[in-house]
């Protein structure tokens, strides 16, 4: 599903028949920038500039590629195939044990593919849904699930771990798998529990004609709405409605425990999550940090994917040369993905410390990607794992 469209769209708005060069573009920004966050972990806390440029990219970078992905189930359900459904069930299959195979690798990088994979198949029902039911949906299900999180974490399972991937020691005992399905659906890093939101969102934007400048006005106004309530509504409530009074109150209890002064208590406490909040006091769930999962982090942050989705889609009708780049990066995410992830454990093994000064080995990362992708996609199209998972997914739509 990733790097893959089945809707035709005018060739302004196309690289190759099928593709919408605006959702690719978008989709190439969003691995990029996964790829930013996963090489420069060590400039997560650093003042100046480095710091800003990971902040920026630190967690939209993952949400813009769970709505994206909703776009995508959206243009390749648009027909009428009675296989369709089966081709998107081969696809999360494939994408689940890809993602376990690199999460065994990985060596930093929590690996979202396992996620999508459970969250496409979770999408099934909703394909023939309206697009102002699905949106209706998204924003139910943005505010229902992270207090269902929150519920389920502080008085039914208890757990003391955020964060991580299923990789394949999960299915070695029936308490690690269990554990693992408790991982994909609510406390690991990408949980479906809320992230669904996400990819229904992205299952309405599909539905609609982006190629309308009205539509694209609409959804833009829509986005940066969603932006505004989501980071302006967790300010308010934080600052102004006295929320910050009980997080600060458990920063302050923290600090002696970690070592560190209450202000770097603070700062680990709201800065960013592992995929979930804490369970100490429920104004955690008034938080808009990155993977922290709370309906203002949510709604804030999907606002910011429909923003960028809508100037993608401007310029790349308006300068299809010029992003071309992005858009290749884009057609071969699954690919990049892939890559950039195997490309961090070589290094691990045979350069150790390569991530010491983390921006050089961003921006040749980021550069050598851009450079081998645009040439792949020039001289032979389809990325070499888009080829596998389009091969196999077709042939099951087909038996259908």
């Amino acid at each position: 599903m990733i790097g893959t469209t089945g809707a035709t769209s005018s060739p302004a708005t196309t690289v190759r028949p099928g593709r919408v060069a605006g959702v690719d573009m978008a989709r190439g920004l969003a691995v990029i920038g996964m790829i930013v966050v996963h090489v420069a972990a060590a400039a997560a806390m650093s003042p100046g500039p480095g710091g800003a440029v990971f902040e920026v990219f630190a967690g939209r970078s993952a949400v813009l590629f769970a709505v994206l992905a909703g776009v995508s189930l959206a243009l390749l359900s648009r027909g009428t195939s009675a296989g369709v459904r089966r081709r998107i069930a081969v696809r999360a299959a494939l994408l689940f044990v890809l993602g376990v195979g690199l999460a065994e690798i990985s060596t930093g990088p929590m690996i979202i593919l396992s996620y999508y994979a459970v969250m496409f198949v979770l999408a099934l029902p909703f394909l023939r849904v309206r697009p102002a039911v699905l949106f209706a949906w998204a924003i139910g299900w943005a505010v229902v699930g992270p207090l269902a999180s929150f519920w389920l974490r502080s008085t039914v399972v208890h757990g003391n771990t955020l964060g991580g991937a299923v990789t394949a020691s999960d299915f070695t005992s029936w308490p690690a798998a269990g554990a693992a399905g408790l991982r994909l659906l609510l406390d690991g890093a990408y949980p479906v529990l809320t992230w669904m939101p996400f990819v229904l969102a992205g299952l309405a934007v599909g539905r609609l004609d982006l190629r309308a400048a009205a539509v694209r006005a609409r959804l833009l106004v829509a986005g940066l709405a969603a932006v505004a309530l989501g980071y302006g509504g967790s300010w308010f409530a934080l600052e102004v409605l006295g929320g910050a009074r009980p997080l600060q109150a458990v920063a302050d209890a923290m600090a002696p425990r970690l070592g560190v002064p209450p202000d770097i208590a603070w700062e680990l406490m709201t800065g960013s999550g592992l995929g979930a909040t804490g369970t100490l006091t429920p104004a955690y769930l008034l938080l808009d940090a990155p993977h922290t999962g709370t309906p203002f982090e949510i709604v804030g942050s999907g606002g910011v994917a429909v923003v960028v989705l809508v100037a993608c889609l401007v310029l790349a009708r308006r300068w299809p040369r010029a992003v071309f780049p992005l858009v290749a990066a884009g057609a071969l995410a699954l690919t990049v993905y892939a890559a950039h992830v195997g490309g961090m454990a070589l290094l691990t093994v045979a350069a150790p410390g390569w991530q010491a000064d983390p921006w050089p080995s961003t921006i040749a990362f980021v550069v050598v990607t851009l450079v081998l992708a645009t040439a792949w996609r020039l001289l032979a199209g389809r990325g070499p794992l888009e080829r596998v998972v389009h091969a196999l997914s077709t042939r099951a739509g087909a038996a259908a």
